[in-house]
């Protein structure tokens, strides 16, 4: 008998909650259901599932503040569920930690997908017997196995996304990403984000490195290409 992973849904619509858990049941995983923002984060903080669907309009706390709350102690993937007529800054629920949203209506097939993509993801980066994860320059640490960056010897705090741009730049020294292999590389082939989250989580990373520049590093601009991880000679 092989262990089910477990997502945790939050939701306050029960009949969107009914639809997902029929086709996430279908899949193999286990669905546990919150329809409040507080109940969502004390059955999150109970039992911490695989994954959390968590609605962005909810009663009692709302997606974002969930999300913000579950930041401060785990990096497990949470997907924003929001309504087409629903404002949502999709750059805010990122830079906060959602590894990806999904607007309603949904395709159940997008929605698997969505998931199995966020799982594999999370699998590849968080893998406990990874090697090779630290990743060291003058000044500076970056370890995507604990999640744990030090610059000029203090700990620097980031979400978990800034932290895997980082890290994704860091491990390709000199090599040029344009704002489309960023968001394919650290977000997942299927996050249909725009380019602008990548120019945000960029600037959010060089005020958290300021100075860098006199340690013989930063990161680049490349006037209409991208960005890069630049060690100067």
């Amino acid at each position: 008998m092989t262990d089910k992973q477990r997502i945790l849904l939050v939701d306050d619509d029960r009949n969107i909650s009914h639809l997902i858990r029929l086709y996430l049941e279908k899949e193999g995983y286990e669905v546990s259901e919150a329809a409040r923002g507080d109940e969502g984060l004390a059955a999150f903080r109970r039992q911490p599932p695989a994954l959390v669907l968590l609605d962005v309009m909810l009663p009692g706390a709302d997606g974002l503040e969930v999300l913000r709350e579950i930041r401060k102690t785990s990096k497990t993937p949470v997907i924003m569920l929001t309504a087409k007529d629903e404002t949502f800054d999709k750059v805010l629920g990122l830079e906060l930690g959602a590894d990806d949203y999904i607007t309603k209506p949904f395709e159940n097939k997008e929605l698997v997908a969505r998931v199995k993509a966020v799982l594999r993801r999370s699998a590849e980066t968080g893998a406990p017997d990874a090697t090779d994860d630290m990743l060291t320059f003058p000044a500076l640490t970056v370890s995507l196995a604990r999640y744990e960056v030090t610059y000029d010897g203090k700990p620097v705090e980031m979400p978990p996304k800034e932290m895997e741009v980082l890290y994704f730049l860091a491990s390709h020294p000199n090599m040029v990403f344009t704002r489309e292999q960023l968001l394919e590389r650290v977000w997942g082939f299927d996050f249909f984000g725009d380019s602008r989250t990548v120019d945000v989580h960029i600037k959010r990373l060089r005020e958290k490195l300021t100075g860098c520049e006199q340690h013989g590093w930063e990161i680049h601009t490349v006037w209409r290409v991208g960005y890069k991880f630049e060690i100067k000679q």
